[in-house]
């Protein structure tokens, strides 16, 4: 068994990451969770233990300030706290050195979204093809465990691709990964993660359709849905980790993915674009101060894990799979259901933090128990999704699955 886990960052993700871990510390050991900002860290811990579910109460749970850019300082701290695995939920610019740091020091590495270059947006497809797979080789001849996009989507939709496969499909036809939430937090305008890398995803679509990569325009085509539960919503076409890994991983001739947006979240979006205050390229003000448009907005709008406690409604996010099973033609739409209140009753996060959060949590599980220690490279839907399926059901992210769900209705071009 591999025992104690670092967390490097101290977001909303990280916040409820930590929170699960330490609901299953018995099985994780000791958690060091490590920011650039300490302070951070050590709320997440109070929060952790005002809840008081932590499982074995023996174990460790503590704080360490951290430059994850900086290797030798983080491969230092995995000894100093004699980490087998580490959990990176810090911004995707630091995903090479965080990893480079586990190959040196010989420990599992996990995270929950792609490597991003602060210089370049929206790089040419596959993604994981630019950074993560370059190293495989290194990961493979160390017998190093790297899981690569283990939150949600990335990650739970890859398995549940992957459990298409094992049960549903003999062959799959197209996936169609749509992800919504029906809920309102009181602000005039938030996004749902951190507003710099949200917004640096909408700069191009890079989608897989009959089997190539094609470019769109960033919220150009769109279709409405009748989810489950939160009924009729309305998704755009987007760009998304997942596709990257999945376009390689799983014969399907065409997979998409799908996000819900208001109208109201579009116009504003819009706006913002329009005045450039969504570019990451650096300016001059008048004054000859140098700012990047992009962070100065992100400072200005709501920090998503302070919505958390007024949040209200609940997401949902599937996959709609066509194939063929045993000659007949079949339709599934394998999805999860979350209530931002019961997330915010539980650990003190909304839902799209949670569902972001839990997964990490259960794969570390599955690495630390040896069912998930690949001791090489993987996406998540190259290991068994069964068991990470089932951990999750009773970790707070029950999977349901619909037989012929309603219809997926064409889409229209609105841009």
């Amino acid at each position: 068994m591999k025992k104690n886990v670092l967390l490097v960052g101290a977001g909303g993700v990280a916040h409820v990451a930590l929170h699960k871990c330490a609901q299953n510390n018995d099985i994780l050991g000791d958690l060091c969770i490590a920011s650039r900002t300490q302070n951070k860290c050590d709320k997440i811990i109070e929060s952790v233990k005002k809840k008081n579910r932590i499982k074995d109460k023996t174990k460790k749970i503590y704080s360490r300030q951290i430059n994850a850019l900086d290797v030798d300082a983080v491969v230092k701290l995995i000894k100093e706290t004699n980490s087998q695995i580490l959990i990176n939920l810090a911004q995707s610019y630091v995903n090479m050195s965080l990893l480079e740091a586990c190959i040196q020091s010989g420990i599992a590495y996990i995270d929950s979204a792609i490597h991003e270059d602060p210089s370049k947006v929206c790089e040419d497809p596959p993604w994981y093809a630019n950074y993560e797979w370059k190293r495989k080789g290194r990961c493979r001849d160390k017998g190093i465990t790297a899981i690569l996009g283990a939150g949600f989507d990335p990650g739970v939709v890859n398995a549940y691709c992957a459990l298409a496969l094992k049960r549903y499909f003999d062959k799959i036809d197209t996936i169609d990964i749509m992800d919504v939430n029906a809920g309102s937090h009181g602000k005039y305008f938030s996004t749902n993660f951190d507003p710099e890398i949200n917004f640096r995803e909408f700069k191009k679509v890079w989608t897989w359709i009959d089997r190539k990569w094609v470019m769109e325009k960033v919220h150009s085509i769109r279709m409405v849905y009748d989810f489950p539960v939160v009924g009729e919503q309305q998704v755009y076409l987007n760009g998304h980790d997942e596709l990257h890994s999945l376009s390689k991983n799983i014969d399907a001739d065409s997979i998409r993915f799908w996000m819900g947006f208001s109208e109201h979240y579009i116009n504003v979006f819009s706006v913002l674009t329009n005045l450039g205050l969504t570019s990451e390229k650096p300016i001059k003000t008048a004054e000859g101060v140098e700012v990047v448009p992009l962070k100065v907005l992100k400072a200005i709008l709501p920090d998503p894990s302070s919505l958390a406690s007024n949040y209200k409604g609940k997401t949902c996010i599937g996959n709609f799979i066509k194939g063929l099973k045993d000659g007949k033609r079949r339709e599934i739409f394998i999805y999860n259901i979350c209530d931002h209140a019961d997330c915010y009753k539980e650990v003190e996060a909304q839902a799209i933090c949670y569902t972001a959060g839990v997964p990490p949590a259960a794969a570390a599980m599955l690495v630390a128990k040896g069912d998930w220690d690949a001791k090489t490279m993987v996406n998540v839907e190259e290991l068994d999704p069964e068991p990470f399926i089932g951990l999750l059901n009773v970790m707070g992210l029950p999977t349901e699955v619909k037989e012929n769900p309603p219809p997926l209705l064409p889409s229209e071009r609105v841009r």
